[in-house]
């Protein structure tokens, strides 16, 4: 049995559906991401599993422990917030302490069980710093050591690295990933920030307009997104009308003046997304589009390129191997091998969340 299980969770204020009928099954042990834009009901769903939002219908098992009746100060979880709420006149171990005493733990074994948390999280020479003397992601730290420090049964995380800049960011992604491994604590990340999501989750869900889109691990939802909103969101993509034709005998899928070949694949239907690391400047022939380059913008390890088609604007991602992309304004032609291309779904329009 699934360690937590959303039945048919839903919420609604009057008219408005902010979470409509998700159901979600979640492993011991496994780092699960909650992914998709403002307003598509990430935040909801995470707070009526912490006790703070009920549910207008639906159930919620942990670990065999219906929750639905328990109050949010019962249900043993670990908070951690965007904002850190930390206690600013607490020391860093005072506030790791702070669950602890609460739980009427004595002196000596509160003073252990702080000391191992600020550790794990590498902050034990700051135990007895006050929050406004340390960066932000030490108190990034502090907030985490604060949640694990009650060993709890489950790890909500509530948008914990949105205050970081780019590169601390990243720092404390690896950070946070490792040390949900040692500790192997079942945790639900919420994050509108698609690369932190394909970092550190085992699964990915993405939601919009309340509902789940695709629940799969990273690579799978990156790779191959069942509709158009998910490989959209889920990084870049380019999104082509597909036709079926021939050339030169061979069954072919024809986007504006490319004629791809399918190797024996059927001929995919409706829509197709092409990711833009998997197209490349070619020569001129009948399997490649041809385009004008309108901009090209380095960003250190690879090239961002807009280019201006009869199907319209088509980016590419070529990696810095050392050899310059074509310049602006120069004729190019572009390739991709049908492998590359992922049949989608239509974007849902219906039942949207505000």
């Amino acid at each position: 049995m699934s360690y937590l299980v959303l039945n048919g969770l839903s919420k609604r204020y009057g008219e408005m559906v902010a979470v409509d009928s998700l159901s979600l099954s979640v492993e011991q042990g496994e780092f699960i991401s909650l992914l998709g834009p403002s307003g598509c009901g990430k935040t909801t769903t995470l707070q009526m599993i912490a006790g703070f939002i009920e549910p207008t219908s639906g159930g919620i098992m942990l670990a065999g422990r219906d929750l639905n009746r328990v109050p949010a100060n019962k249900r043993g979880l670990g908070l951690v917030f965007q904002n850190y709420a930390l206690f600013p006149h607490m020391t860093a171990a005072q506030n790791v302490a702070f669950g602890l005493e609460m739980q009427g733990m004595g002196r000596q074994e509160r003073v252990r069980r702080v000391g191992e948390a600020l550790e794990m999280v590498g902050l034990a020479h700051l135990a007895d710093r006050h929050p406004a003397r340390m960066s932000g992601g030490q108190q990034q730290r502090v907030a985490l050591a604060r949640a694990l420090v009650i060993k709890p049964s489950m790890l909500l995380l509530d948008e914990p690295l949105s205050n970081l800049d780019a590169k601390l960011r990243e720092e404390m992604q690896l950070e946070l990933r490792a040390i949900q491994r040692t500790v192997g604590t079942t945790t639900v990340l919420v994050t509108h920030d698609q690369s932190e999501a394909l970092a550190l989750s085992d699964r990915i869900v993405v939601m919009n307009h309340g509902r789940v889109e695709q629940v799969a691990d990273p690579y799978s939802a990156y790779e191959d997104p069942v509709s158009r909103f998910v490989g959209g969101f889920l990084g870049k993509a380019n999104v082509f009308a597909v036709q079926a034709a021939q050339h030169e005998g061979q069954a072919c899928a024809r986007i504006g003046e490319a004629h791809v070949a399918l190797d024996g694949r059927p001929v995919p239907i409706g829509q197709v997304i092409v990711r833009p690391e998997k197209i490349a400047f070619d020569q001129a022939s009948a399997s490649a589009l041809p385009g004008k380059m309108r901009a090209r913008v380095f960003q250190g390890n690879h090239w961002l390129c807009q280019v201006e088609t009869s199907v319209g604007e088509v980016l590419v991602i070529r990696q810095n191997d050392g050899i310059p992309v074509p310049p602006e304004g120069s004729t190019v032609h572009l390739r991709w091998h049908a492998p590359d291309m992922r049949p989608v779904e239509a974007a849902r329009e219906d039942g949207a969340c505000r």
